[in-house]
């Protein structure tokens, strides 16, 4: 069966691995690299759809399915029509696990083999997240894109636990692949996992790799380690991802992150950083300068 999803490479640097490529979407094209607003709860706060199409010329967003599971929930969304007809948003979307979310709860949620039992951040009441809900949670949602459920490592972690997440998520990538039925609407991409050794970094991926997922993303960085370890991490990692599919780097906004990720040769890259700080009158401009006389920033 054709994938939902494909790739095309338009130019590859061939000194940094950089490259342009475009990414084909039941909902339209996405030219690459390019950066995903991050709309949590089906919207990018403050924004509406016509100011991210006609202003910040956004290709694709993305909701976090963590978030929508529990407010208001991914039945209602579905009855709506999925996200695109409830954010009013034709352009193609992209859904997280909400493995990174689950793993932020800290304490107050348990991993095994089987998935992650949770308290809500709302009101205390407790969830399951297996590799079939998330599925069956993302299928609801309806977006382009979706993610395996992966575990994510804080940082520092051991090796022997660093090996064992490493593989129960593949494990449960599996699983998800076993369980996404909507083949034909949406791309289901794979997550490595691996910490910070590069040894398992290269398992995850390969072991990844033969799913033949339509996509693959680099998950558990950016989570609070030194600049030199995400940078030996990633640009270790991105080379084993296939030419020939999509490279997403999870969880990066801040523009020297962005620039490492393109010059390694990522395509997509996402986080809620650049719109929370300009809530919070911070703006990011090319000249370090005040974007107008009145904000002196």
């Amino acid at each position: 069966m054709e994938q939902t999803i494909r790739y095309e490479l338009i130019h590859e640097c061939k000194q940094t691995g950089a490259r342009r490529g475009v990414i084909y979407t039941p909902h339209g094209t996405i030219q690459t690299p390019i950066f995903m607003p991050v709309g949590t709860q089906a919207t990018v706060k403050s924004m509406t759809p016509e100011e991210l199409k006609e202003e910040v010329e956004a290709q694709i967003i993305l909701a976090n399915t963590y978030h929508l599971y529990l407010r208001p929930g991914n039945k209602l969304v579905r009855e709506a029509g999925g996200l695109h007809e409830f954010m009013r948003w034709d352009r193609p979307i992209l859904t997280d696990s909400g493995g990174f979310q689950v793993f932020s709860l800290g304490d107050l949620r348990t991993i095994s083999e089987e998935g992650v039992t949770f308290q809500s951040h709302l009101d205390g009441s407790t969830h399951v997240f297996t590799p079939e809900s998330v599925m069956e949670i993302e299928e609801d949602l309806g977006a382009d894109i979706i993610m395996a459920f992966d575990e994510c490592c804080p940082y520092p972690s051991t090796y022997e636990y660093t090996k064992n997440s490493m593989e129960r998520t593949t494990r449960w990538a599996i699983r998800c692949k076993k369980a996404h039925t909507t083949v034909e609407k949406q791309g289901l991409f794979g997550i490595i996992q691996g910490g910070f050794y590069p040894d398992l970094r290269k398992k995850s991926a390969e072991d990844l790799i033969q799913l033949d997922l339509p996509g693959y993303a680099i998950g558990g960085i950016s989570v609070g380690e030194p600049k030199e370890k995400f940078l030996e991490i990633l640009r270790y990692t991105t080379p084993l991802m296939p030419k020939d599919k999509p490279r997403y780097l999870m969880g990066v906004g801040t523009p020297d992150y962005l620039i490492e990720a393109a010059k390694a040769g990522i395509d997509m890259c996402d986080c809620v950083l650049p719109t929370r700080i300009a809530r919070n009158g911070t703006a990011m401009t090319s000249t370090r300068k005040s974007c107008c006389k009145k904000c002196n920033v």
